[in-house]
């Protein structure tokens, strides 16, 4: 089959989730990876990956989420995707070029929109539709905003025919033709053996606008080393040490780490859990870190911090019951990645089954008429490749 993947941009999370089964479905399907932003960056030096707009949260000078700033950089992005624009179009005319028969989205709004429109069969794989497509599992301060993004949720991507779920914590279905797996652990993690070492690892997903000045206080009062991934900073001040992005580093660090501090993304929390690694979550103000956050302390596992406040005495506070969390590792540790591997296959041999056969005149034709109609579409001012 012709496979459409989509993967959203906004942080690494979601590109690590879906180049761990990219290479098992290349082998028996036809996939192109359609991804921007931080996606993008990740997937398209490994697979064909056509750049597609992207939605995300702007900053305030506080490090937290902008209201205004978030709405005023999404309007043009928002009204492409909803009223067609430049990105739709592009991802429409790919699709049709390609001959696309199924699409697969990791939280990708376009080509939801797109396999819509022209009525090919979806599957939808990520982690965040935990919110939308399982029974309520929020906690008293988090329902309201819970029901809210569900229900937003579910009416920007809709109900696609078949709903995966990837997460590090259990949920209950509430739709037919879901499934629900473990964390997707990649073949690089399942490669290092964890080992106890005596530094804290920090990580933060956009740490240019959430590693503030107490933040930094925090960590240089710790009578521990700590090696900090995310930021623009580099080298070593005093007991911290500033890295640069790597994935093979990132993964030996949090191997033989003690503990992480790190926003709440749920690929993160999996591997830190099957490490073995206490979590101190300091989660963005999106609702989802806020409830994988809550959800660590549920299982003990973790802590819950405050980003915008947090002192030296909540992460001695952390440190102080370890022992506690690393006992109950045990009892949540899981890897998702076979389980899932194995329903992706299943889901796309039943939908390709339920697809009616072109013959070769028509799929020529289609192709045809598509090449026609080809012709360079900017978005946000550049030329958009179509391929990488």
């Amino acid at each position: 089959m012709r496979i459409a993947y989509g993967v959203m941009g906004y942080g690494r999370g979601h590109a690590m989730r879906s180049g761990a089964v990219l290479p098992s479905l290349m082998a028996e399907h036809e996939v192109t990876v359609f991804a921007g932003g931080d996606a993008y960056e990740v997937l398209a030096p490994k697979f064909p990956t056509v750049r597609i707009p992207i939605i995300g949260y702007a900053y305030n000078e506080r490090g937290g989420h902008s209201f205004q700033r978030t709405i005023s950089r999404n309007f043009s992005p928002m009204a492409d995707l909803l009223f067609g624009g430049e990105g739709s179009a592009l991802v429409e005319r790919e699709f049709r070029e390609r001959g696309i028969d199924l699409v697969i989205s990791d939280s990708e709004a376009w080509t939801h929109r797109a396999a819509q429109k022209l009525k090919i069969p979806r599957i939808s794989y990520d982690h965040v539709g935990i919110i939308a497509y399982c029974k309520p599992h929020f906690p008293p301060d988090l329902r309201l905003l819970g029901m809210r993004d569900a229900i937003g949720y579910r009416a920007l991507m809709g109900i696609p025919e078949r709903i995966l779920i990837s997460s590090f914590y259990p949920a209950e279905a509430a739709y037919p033709n879901m499934h629900i797996v473990g964390p997707m652990l990649r073949p690089e993690v399942l490669q290092v053996q964890p080992s106890d070492g005596e530094f804290l690892m920090a990580y933060f997903n956009k740490g240019e606008h959430q590693y503030l000045p107490h933040i930094d206080r925090a960590l240089r009062l710790l009578d521990l080393p700590v090696v900090v991934y995310g930021t623009p900073f580099r080298g070593k001040v005093e007991n911290l040490d500033f890295r640069a992005p790597s994935n093979e580093g990132f993964i030996r660090d949090l191997a033989s780490c003690k503990a992480v501090l790190s926003t709440a993304g749920n690929q993160l929390i999996g591997e830190a859990i099957h490490f073995g690694k206490p979590i101190l979550a300091v989660p963005e103000e999106a609702f989802e870190q806020r409830l994988n956050a809550y959800m660590i302390e549920r299982m003990g596992v973790g802590m819950r911090g405050y980003r915008h406040r947090l002192t030296p005495s909540d992460i001695d506070r952390f440190m102080g019951n370890y022992d506690y969390y690393r006992s109950n590792m045990g009892d949540h540790a899981r890897d998702g990645r076979a389980e899932a591997t194995e329903t992706l296959h299943r889901y796309v041999n039943e939908l390709g089954q339920k697809q009616p056969l072109r013959s070769k005149r028509q799929r020529t034709r289609r192709n045809t008429d598509a090449a026609k109609e080809r012709v360079p579409v900017r978005v946000r001012g550049k030329v958009a490749p179509s391929a990488a």
